[in-house]
């Protein structure tokens, strides 16, 4: 039985360690690459457009008159993709994970083309 039992924790280790590199660095996954269509832009979002961060979650509320486009700036680069916000819409990013990965803010995003 303890043979058994041993065996099992060695086999748990690297999926342990995978799943806490990925909480680590929640935005990590995110990839983007520059200049295409509905990607950010080096423009922070405009005041009315708020943010909230915590450790599994990061929630932007669009408190603009308008609808808006935009993505959470993470410290590491990590880029989620772009999400539209109507007035009054809160939208839910990754937070900054058990890594501590700093939100730095939130960046419009281009316009979709078709």
């Amino acid at each position: 039985m303890f043979t058994l039992s041993r065996s099992i924790a060695r086999a748990s280790v690297p999926v342990l360690l995978v799943a806490a590199a990925g909480l680590a660095r929640p935005g990590a996954a995110y990839g983007a690459t520059a200049g295409e269509p509905g990607e950010p832009v080096s423009v922070s979002a405009p005041a009315c457009v708020r943010y909230e961060a915590s450790w599994r979650y990061t929630f932007v509320t669009n408190g603009c008159d308008t609808a808006q486009r935009f993505t959470v700036r993470y410290r590491d680069g990590a880029t989620p993709p772009c999400r539209t916000a109507a007035p009054g819409d809160t939208v839910t990013f990754p937070g900054y994970g058990v890594g501590g990965d700093e939100v730095l803010g939130v960046d419009l995003c281009s316009c979709e083309t078709g």
